[in-house]
């Protein structure tokens, strides 16, 4: 997902979750020499001037404005951990991201991480684990699963990374059957504040398990996880599109379908207005299991006017991300999200009552199931049984300020519990705007304890 480039103070920080009594490296700017860089590690470095610096930098909201002291390129968790001892070394803060998605601009005076060459896989079919690095795309993660006919938790977006995902707790298509992202992790290997090499589990260490698994990732660096993965025999899935026109109808539809889903199925509204056409609405869905077995509890939709196009079918898990039709590309943003407490008639009334320009997407997504179950992460169980994710790209006709008022005035009208997931974030929100004030509490103290220094940054920090 893409962030919302509206507030982009790159200098800001979480005043919720900042110990004042720390004392923080990326509190001032600082004229630290990094010329010993290139020498402290084996990966890739860009300082400014260099060749390529400015686009290595980016993150992939392009919206967002991201500047650093240099980026490096680690060439494996060793790399990793000779740098933070390096940036410990010279007093400048370390910011990490596999390849840019949630980025918050929160970045000023530091060394970029880019940790996307963390790339192995390694399955253990009888276990049901995956041992993944940081850099492992949800994509490369169910290609490598699937001739198994095993599944990880994968999102919407197959070139978001499964870390970055599960450092953010992380919604995905069979949350509903198996629960956060988060919930699958077993146990991370970090380089720690000390630039330590360590593996964190529940037993090993509780509160940085506990932290790690949807606390926004900035109490460690994360260079691997060892995930569950699911049985996924078979899988069926895909989009059915309509014309705006019928957005009445088929927004009854899913409410209808929603109310008596087995959790081994998802379904997802989608409200799309894309600039070079004309309204369109779409139901995105997956199912674990036959699709005979699908389609029995989808007969809400048989009434339907016919659709533009039908895509769905029986398929591996390896070809469910192109459903959604997310962007593969960096490009630039505006979004908004916000959990529902309810989908009732008010509320469709309100998503249906104007154009959703210059907004491009409005999609609401089913959750509930093993979301609402007990969950021993920073957001703990998901008991709202929808979200709302509102998306746009500024352009010529729209700016950036257009949109955010237009999703904030969309919010406003809805039954919102004023909470969502740290993986919807944008760049004006923080953490207390996805987790329970008692997570948020125990992160800072947990930081405190374990990276007194603030040296290790995040999107949305504790």
């Amino acid at each position: 997902m893409t962030t919302d480039p509206t507030t982009t103070d790159s200098t800001a920080t979480d005043p919720t979750c900042t110990d004042p009594a720390a004392t923080d490296l990326t509190a001032t700017p600082t004229a630290a020499d990094l010329s010993g860089l290139r020498r402290a590690v084996r990966g890739r470095v860009w300082l400014p001037g260099d060749a390529g610096f400015d686009e290595v930098r980016l993150p992939w909201n392009r919206a967002v404005r991201q500047p650093v002291r240099a980026v490096v390129e680690a060439a494996d968790a060793d790399d990793v951990a000779a740098l933070v001892r390096y940036a410990a070394g010279v007093g400048v803060a370390i910011t990490t991201q596999p390849n840019g998605h949630g980025a918050s601009g929160r970045t000023a005076d530091t060394i970029l991480l880019r940790t996307g060459r963390l790339g192995d896989i390694h399955l253990d079919v009888d276990a049901r684990r995956a041992r993944i690095g940081a850099g492992v795309r949800s994509g490369h993660l169910q290609r490598a699963t699937a001739e198994h006919g095993l599944t990880g938790l994968l999102g919407s977006s197959p070139v978001v990374s499964v870390t970055g995902v599960a450092l953010g707790g992380g919604l995905s298509w069979f949350g509903r059957a198996q629960g956060w992202v988060a919930d699958g992790v077993c146990a991370l290997d970090v380089v720690d504040a000390d630039g330590e090499q360590r593996t964190v589990t529940a037993a090993s260490d509780p509160d940085l398990f506990w932290a790690l698994r949807g606390g926004g990732g900035e109490h460690a660096v994360v260079t691997a996880l060892e995930v569950r993965l699911h049985p996924a025999p078979e899988v069926f899935g895909g989009r059915v599109l309509w014309s705006g026109e019928h957005a009445r109808a088929v927004v009854e539809a899913f409410r209808v379908a929603t109310r008596t889903a087995p959790v081994q199925l998802t379904l997802w509204l989608d409200l799309l207005h894309l600039p070079s056409g004309e309204p369109l609405v779409a139901i995105d869905l997956t199912y674990l299991g036959a699709e005979r077995d699908a389609r029995a509890h989808l007969t809400a939709l048989d009434p339907l006017p016919a659709p533009l196009s039908d895509t769905r079918r029986s398929m591996t898990v390896a070809e469910l991300g192109p459903i959604t039709g997310e962007p593969t590309e960096p490009a630039a943003g505006v979004s908004h999200a916000e959990l529902l407490t309810e989908f009732d008639d008010a509320a469709v009334d309100a998503l249906l009552a104007s154009p959703i320009t210059p907004m491009m997407s409005v999609q609401v997504r089913q959750l509930g199931g093993a979301f609402a179950q007990p969950s021993d992460t920073p957001h703990g169980p998901l008991l709202e049984p929808f979200a709302v994710y509102m998306f746009g790209a500024p352009g010529p006709r729209a700016t950036a300020g257009d949109i955010a008022a237009r999703q904030q005035a969309l919010a406003r009208s809805l039954p919102t519990s004023g909470r969502k997931p740290v993986t919807f974030l944008n760049p004006g929100e923080q953490l207390a705007d996805a987790l329970p004030a008692a997570s948020v509490e125990r992160l800072r103290r947990i930081k405190t304890e374990r990276d007194p220094r603030r040296l290790l940054r995040s999107s949305f920090g504790a």
